[in-house]
């Protein structure tokens, strides 16, 4: 069913709006309005009245048609025509609309009755909400008047207090001075303005004459209602309110007067503080100025511009030191308070138990000594192995550790390298030790490597027992080898030192035996004891990345017993022990003290060197090893800061410094930092060695991109490139070079850089000539008529003209010619004559130099 409103409705029929409603209202319909509804059967009940009203059939009626025919005939001359006339008549039966009027009409009613109903409710909810907001709004009115009464009460009360103190305070002070109350003068009420303008010393005329406040139409007084007012005020109660508390009684007459506004003014009871304010700052390690000025409660810029103000130049996310920030705090007024930043690290490994039954332990002995002296081959005789044999160049690169079961008893060795870049290997091995073998050959005699070894036993208190290896050479020359020991103060036991000398042969096995005795006699005098029973803990040997593994770390057990399912935390990893292998590869269940294993189960390459311990709970290690890079992460982005601004200055005005960038992969963690070491130590004031990335591992896709943008070369030291680096690297041709021995990339770096070093110029004097006799040309001008004394004097060479042996001139020739013809040279022995090109003070004694500036190639 079509519902049109009646405003449609005309617009459709292009009737007026009132016409329409008119002739609705006329048909019996209940639309008043324009904007009602008007259904199809009202619509049919209007056009029937329309219909009707114009005289018109309706549609709806019920029609009966009756046809009868009539035939007549017509004649004419004679002529007769039959004529047939048919005849039609319609009766209408009208249909009455009274039923649809009349349902129609009941809807109507219906519909206006719900709306009827629809408005009186909109209305009742209207009138209580009214109501409601009514009510609500008189219960703040009287709970606000409630409180603005309250308040009046309390200034009051607080009036009155303050009005009696001060009267008590009058009645002291009137009772301890009597002659000052007579002294005192009458001082009427004046008016803000008046008061402030009105200077102390004015007199009591002056100051009645000025009106009252509020009263400004008031008449000045006369002088006898003055003196009248002045014997008034001659009693001393009266007379001592008004003077002394005069400007109290004027405050507070002012805050009674402000005190109604404050009422519908809520005013904050904030105060400004009139002291500084004194913090006491907790100062870590190392802070952010972000955060030590917010610890001050001062904004960051306030810090920076202090710090400014001290020489020092730092930015809002800097991080400086705990003795920069004590500097800058004690500046700013504020005391200082240090705290320990490692208090979750301490808590942690304070928590660890180590009590229990102390037993016997083995000695960990580290071989030391001079590169190709024999250690490697003194430890593969005792451990009855090759181990030598299968080192990269016959020098051991890593440092290895071994356990070996003698007749003697159990002992653990460290095996370190003696090249001069594993210099930090040997200090870890030194550390990590109970004993020092300090291997010197008997052949060869003490050597950098070998003092450095001594030096690093004793920085570490170790005591040492000498191998005087190669003994049976027969260059061997062991007083020889004592008399340099002696000097570097090792003296022997036979000659009345504490030192242990025992000379010994890997190839022989001469005097192993003794040496095996002497280890185990100097393990008995230190009492080496430890607890199997408590946790772990001890070193990190050595670490690397395996392809198949991952990372595979090498401890050694100082005390306790580690087990597989371990939860080990080292440096800034931490893992659970997955698996457990001795030195040759085997898997064991657990590893006691002085015993060297590899673990796997790291998330990560430890540093060598690192302390390991053993905890219970895995989340408070997983704690301690993020802290613990955050804190490495801040200290070197500290460090590289601060040495950027201290070079900041110092690199101005100087030649740009050439660099051979490197990205460096090796086998394990120790030839790594070897290698950064001795790359770094090949850099100069011209030249220098960038190390952008290094790691231990296989070199990687990732590694080789970053070599492509940063235009570096790849070394890889024992490890090798996998298929999608290979790819790269050969469709980039990128420069990519494989390493096995260590010397070999220091000599090629440092090849690398001397190619990138300025040559030297260097002049080379290729002939002199001697002048005979001067004279003019009308073409050259002066020409000098020489003798080549010396060498040969080429035409486009450089000169210099020598007069008593001091160069007067420097220059080019300008012609070479011998008689007529112009040459290119001139041998030793010949004449010639020689133009200098503008210089004409030659003179005959003089001799022409030529020389050629040759570049010569530096080295590091």
């Amino acid at each position: 069913m079509t519902v049109q409103t009646v405003k449609k409705l005309a617009e459709l029929v292009s009737t007026p709006v009132e016409k329409l409603l008119t002739q609705m209202k006329d048909a019996g319909l209940p639309q008043t309005k324009e904007d009602q509804d008007v259904s199809d059967v009202e619509k049919q009940i209007l056009l029937n009245f329309l219909k009707r009203q114009h005289g018109e059939e309706e549609t709806g009626s019920q029609k009966i048609t009756l046809q009868r025919k009539k035939t007549s005939t017509l004649s004419s001359d004679g002529k007769a025509v039959n004529v047939a006339v048919k005849k039609k008549r319609t009766y209408v039966k009208r249909v009455e609309a009274d039923d649809d009027l009349k349902v129609q009409q009941e809807e109507s009613a219906k519909r206006q009755a719900e709306e009827q109903a629809r408005i009186e409710a909109e209305e009742a909810a209207r009138l209580a909400a009214e109501k409601a907001e009514a009510e609500r709004l008189e219960a703040e009115k009287a709970a606000k008047a409630k409180a603005e009464a309250e308040e009046k009460a309390r200034l009051e009360a607080q009036a009155k207090e303050a009005e009696a103190q001060k009267q008590a305070e009058l009645k002291k002070e009137q009772r301890s001075s009597d002659t000052g109350a007579k002294e005192l003068v009458d001082k009427p009420k004046e008016s803000k303005t008046n008061r402030k303008a009105t200077p102390p010393a004015m007199d009591g005329a002056k100051k009645s004459a000025v009106a009252p406040k509020g009263k400004k139409g008031a008449p000045r007084q006369s002088d006898s209602e003055g003196k009248s007012n002045r014997g008034r005020n001659q009693d001393p109660k009266r007379h001592s309110r008004i003077d002394v508390t005069g400007e109290e009684e004027f405050g507070r007459r002012k805050l009674g007067r402000k005190s109604k506004k404050s009422n519908n003014k809520q005013e904050h009871g904030f105060q400004k503080p009139t002291a500084p304010m004194i913090h006491e700052v907790a100062i870590p390690e190392s802070i952010t100025v972000a955060d030590l000025a917010e610890r001050m409660a001062v904004k960051g810029a306030e810090v920076i511009k202090v710090m400014f103000k001290m020489g020092a130049m730092a930015t809002i996310n800097q991080t400086i030191d705990r003795d920069t920030a004590t500097l800058v705090v004690e500046e700013m007024g504020h005391k200082v308070k240090f705290i320990d930043e490692n208090a979750v690290e301490n808590d942690v490994v304070d928590a660890i138990d180590y009590e229990g039954e102390l037993v016997a332990r083995a000695p960990v002995v580290t071989v030391m000594g001079h590169v190709d002296h024999g250690k490697t081959s003194l430890l593969d005789y005792i451990r009855t192995t090759r181990v030598a044999a299968g080192e990269s160049g016959g020098i051991t690169q890593h440092i290895g550790a071994y356990h070996v079961e003698t007749p003697h008893g159990m002992v653990s060795f460290l095996d370190t390298p003696g090249h001069a870049a594993f210099t930090a290997m040997r200090a870890r091995g030194a550390q990590a030790t109970d004993i020092v073998i300090l291997v010197c050959a008997a052949d060869d005699g003490v050597m950098p490597q070998t003092i450095e070894a001594i030096q690093h036993a004793r920085a570490a208190e170790v005591p040492m027992v000498v191998a005087i290896t190669k003994v049976d050479k027969p260059s061997a020359d062991l007083e020889r080898v004592k008399n340099e020991l002696v000097a570097q103060e090792v003296v022997p036991e036979e000659w009345g030192g504490d030192v242990q000398f025992v000379g010994v042969s890997a190839k022989s096995g001469e005097g192993i035996d003794e040496l095996l005795d002497a280890i185990l006699l100097q393990s008995e005098v230190l009492e080496l004891t430890a607890v199997p029973s408590a946790p772990a803990k001890g070193v990190v040997v050595e670490a690397r990345l395996d392809r198949g593994r991952g990372s595979v770390a090498t401890l050694l057990v100082q005390n306790g017993t580690l087990k597989q399912g371990d939860i080990v935390l080292a440096g800034l990893n931490m893992g659970r022990v997955r698996a457990l292998l001795d030195e040759n590869g085997k898997t064991i269940k657990g590893a006691g003290p002085s015993i060297p294993v590899e673990i796997l189960g790291l998330d990560g390459t430890p540093e060598a060197g690192e302390e390991f311990v053993v905890v219970a709970d895995e989340r408070k290690a997983r704690e301690v090893a993020n802290f613990r890079q955050g804190k490495y992460r801040e200290v070197r982005f500290a460090r590289q800061h601060s040495a950027k601004l201290e070079n900041l200055f110092s690199e101005m005005g100087k030649d740009e410094v050439r660099t051979l960038n490197v990205v460096l992969k090796a086998d394990v963690r120790g030839s790594l930092e070897a290698l950064i070491k001795s790359l770094t130590d090949l850099s100069n004031e011209e030249v220098k060695v960038n190390v952008v990335s290094s790691g231990v591992g296989g070199i990687t896709e990732t590694d080789a991109t970053l070599a492509l943008a940063s235009e570096a070369v790849i070394f890889g030291f024992n490890v090798r490139a996998d298929s999608s680096a290979k790819q790269f690297i050969e469709r980039e041709s990128v420069d990519l070079r494989y390493y096995s021995v260590i010397y070999n990339i220091i000599d090629d770096v440092k090849q690398a850089l001397s190619g990138m070093l300025t040559p030297d110029l260097r002049e080379d004097i290729v002939g002199t000539a001697e002048v005979r006799d001067v004279f003019r040309s009308p073409k050259f001008g002066l020409v000098a008529g020489c003798m080549v004394i010396e060498g040969t004097v080429y035409r486009n060479d450089k000169i210099r003209v020598l007069r008593d042996n001091v160069v007067i001139y420097e220059g080019e020739l300008e012609s070479l010619r011998r008689f007529k013809d112009a040459v290119n040279d001139v041998r030793q022995g010949m004449e010639c004559g020689i133009g200098v090109k503008n210089y004409n003070d030659v003179k005959v004694g003089d001799k022409i130099e030529v020389f050629k500036t040759i570049e010569v190639a530096r080295s590091l």
